[in-house]
């Protein structure tokens, strides 16, 4: 067993020479990714454990191995080796070793050996149940991690991602401060607890949410990621999990007990199905566009190489920003993004997920992800970043960018466009937007209030941030104002207005996402915003300190004009399919802009009854000026929706029409009639 150990850039190396030199006279024109082009597809569906009658099969994917050995562990972390096994090498690339014992309860890791180089242990990539810190994969019985009624659990129905409302959360900003009330701190627990308050006894956790009518949560990265250390769970570590090591395992620094593989699970479960039972759906965040390591990573540790792209050097390619990037369009990769995205649908019933980095895949694995994922849940929500952090080796045209959504199959993008429109742009703390009195902005507003969908209105032309439709439907997008990424709403308008006072920025606040909320498209908030909590300035906040990132649910009572704002704004928009509308021609046919000659003013209707709506014809009017505006109303008696500041979704007074109207100065005028 004294093999040699060494880095994985000589095994890559060393397959490389291998490979390129096999080309002969052709090597000069060979690229270093082409070595790859030969590997074998394995078509079965057993890795990389199961349990049967007869006994436990491991089996693994690594084509290049010249031997692999199987460890077996009595634990998850510390205790040596009590038994280890040669594997046999089988057709696919596959090396397999089976046991008549049943070994749950038991751990194991994979030592893969090409030539004389024995490369360090890998729990494999597929691991789905983990000890401390994932080093090592669990055998356990999936049966007995399921909550009481799971076999009938699943979450909300929606019709279209439009009908979605999405409240972004980190599992550890939400429930972490003293005044969450709720006992399972930064736990998947905390969002089981119903009855939690603050101290003045209003509601938090699942309950605010349930309050507030979101339909769907999206939580940040709940996989087992590399950068906190879960042999510590006491001491204050912070991440928001963008870092993957294990995709197919849960977080153990979000269980009470992270050496137990069991409880991980059972716990996420547990959190799902309370969720489900809410009414409210949950979406997860999916980081499959790179990796924590790059050279000691499981995939680099199973199969060199084959799952990254590479520079014409050797050297891996970074359009994550990461330091590595994977390679969506090998076979494997591919069939490794689909099958682990089910196999959370059917194990963990996630309703939804959100791809970071998404551009860096192909649209062609992209959809087939989605198509196989309708088949587990036809309402699977699927949306992601449409761009990358940075250039890529995978031509433009098959990146899933935003500006090629249309040949997404049910995917939808982020829209930049209305967030940098309407609060200015994210990568200039003091840029104003169309909300803060910006006058550039108008138009790329427009572009996000039909969907970015085409529009006979519209000049995309003077768009900001795109310069054609670019989506087929609006539900092809996702609108906000603020996520976790950069200067979230609130610290965004402390920048930008330097100068204004609280009531001021809260004027901003409304007037912004009351753009959000009635625009074509799917509405995105982030967590806390709805109680005005800010990050104290800190754009980047992915490994600050509680202090900057935790929820502080005192905000819920000191700043109740907002939340209650929020609340009426997301009950109209889930009352009314008029601003919901599901084809770029209904969008095109009902949604009607009155001219306006400020650059601070826009004014539309929503006519005919859009949708199916029950009013007739919704006035929207949105004055980013310091100054009041004036519109002219047609005749006829008008419900006033919002007005000054004040939104109450069933309305909340009468005005007649056929008369110049005021609009107050930074503040949204909707106005309704049957």
């Amino acid at each position: 067993m004294n093999k040699t150990v060494i880095c994985m850039s000589c095994v890559i190396g060393l397959l490389s020479t291998l490979s390129i030199s096999s080309c002969s006279k052709k090597s000069a024109q060979v690229s270093y990714d082409d070595q790859f082009a030969d590997y074998p597809v394995y078509e079965g569906h057993d890795l990389e454990l199961t349990r049967d009658s007869l006994g436990t099969h491991f089996t693994l994917w690594s084509p290049k191995a010249t031997s692999v050995r199987l460890n077996i562990y009595p634990d998850g972390d510390s205790l040596p080796v009590i038994s280890q096994h040669v594997m046999e090498k089988d057709t696919g690339g596959v090396w397999r070793f089976s046991t008549k014992d049943d070994l749950v309860g038991k751990f194991y890791t994979f030592n893969v050996q090409i030539d004389s180089i024995e490369l360090r242990e890998t729990p494999g990539i597929w691991a789905k149940a983990v000890g401390t810190n994932g080093r090592r994969a669990a055998v356990i019985d999936f049966k007995a991690t399921d909550p009481d009624g799971w076999s009938d659990d699943k979450g909300p129905a929606v019709k279209s991602i439009n009908d979605a409302v999405i409240y972004e959360m980190h599992h550890r900003d939400f429930s972490i401060h003293p005044e969450s009330g709720i006992a399972h701190k930064g736990k998947f627990l905390a969002l089981t607890e119903n009855g939690t308050t603050n101290s003045n006894g209003s509601a938090t956790g699942i309950d605010h949410l349930r309050e507030l009518g979101v339909t769907h949560v999206h939580i940040l990265p709940s996989y087992d990621y590399n950068s906190v250390d879960e042999s510590r769970p006491g001491d204050p570590q912070y991440n928001w999990g963008y870092d993957p090591y294990n995709y197919n395992a849960p977080e153990g620094s979000y269980s009470t007990n992270p050496s137990d593989p069991a409880v991980r699970i059972s716990e996420m479960k547990r959190m799902i199905k309370s969720l489900h039972d809410a009414g409210i759906g949950v979406i997860m965040d999916v980081v499959y566009n790179h990796t924590a390591d790059n050279d000691l990573s499981n995939f680099s540790l199973t199969a060199p190489g084959y799952f990254y792209r590479h520079r014409d050097d050797g050297t891996y390619s970074d359009a994550s920003g990461c330091g590595n990037e994977t390679a969506s369009e090998r076979e494997m990769m591919r069939r490794y993004m689909i099958n682990s995205a089910k196999y959370w649908a059917e194990e963990y019933h996630i309703d939804g997920f959100r791809f970071d980095l998404m551009a860096i895949h192909d649209i062609e694995t992209m959809n087939q992800l989605a198509a196989a994922l309708r088949e587990v849940n036809p309402d699977i929500i699927i949306y992601g970043e449409g761009w990358t952090a940075g250039d890529s080796p995978l031509p433009q045209e098959r990146r899933s960018l935003k500006e090629n959504v249309a040949r997404l199959d049910g995917i939808a993008v982020f829209s930049d466009d209305i967030r940098d429109a309407i609060k200015g742009h994210y990568s200039n703390a003091e840029d104003r937007g169309f909300a803060t009195g910006k006058e550039s902005n108008k138009e790329t507003v427009k572009i996000g209030i039909v969907g970015a969908t085409t529009h006979p209105q519209v000049d995309y032309s003077s768009g900001n941030n795109s310069k054609f439709p670019y989506a087929a439907s609006p539900s092809q997008v996702i609108n906000y104002v603020s996520c976790h990424d950069d200067l979230m709403l609130t610290d965004k308008l402390v920048k930008s207005m330097p100068e204004a006072t609280v009531e001021e920025r809260q004027r901003a606040d409304k007037l912004a996402q009351t753009i959000v909320f009635t625009s074509q498209g799917t509405p995105f908030m982030f967590a806390g915003e709805e109680i005005f909590r800010d990050k104290k300035g800190v754009h980047n906040s992915y490994k600050s300190p509680d202090s900057i990132n935790a929820i502080d649910w005192a905000l819920k009572d000191a700043n109740s004009d907002i939340y209650n704002y929020y609340r009426e704004l997301i009950k109209l928009r889930k009352a009314h399919p008029a601003f919901r509308m599901t084809t770029a021609d209904d969008v095109a046919k009902h949604l009607i802009f009155d001219d306006t000659e400020s650059p601070l003013l826009i004014s539309y209707s929503l006519v005919d009854n859009a949708n199916g709506d029950e009013w007739n014809e919704i006035k929207l009017v949105f004055n980013g000026s310091e100054n009041e505006e004036q519109i002219e109303l047609p005749s006829g008696e008008w419900l006033v929706v919002a007005r000054n500041g004040k939104l109450v979704a069933e309305g909340f007074d009468t005005i007649k029409g056929g008369a110049t109207i005021v609009v107050a100065p930074t503040s949204a005028l909707i106005l309704a009639r049957k």
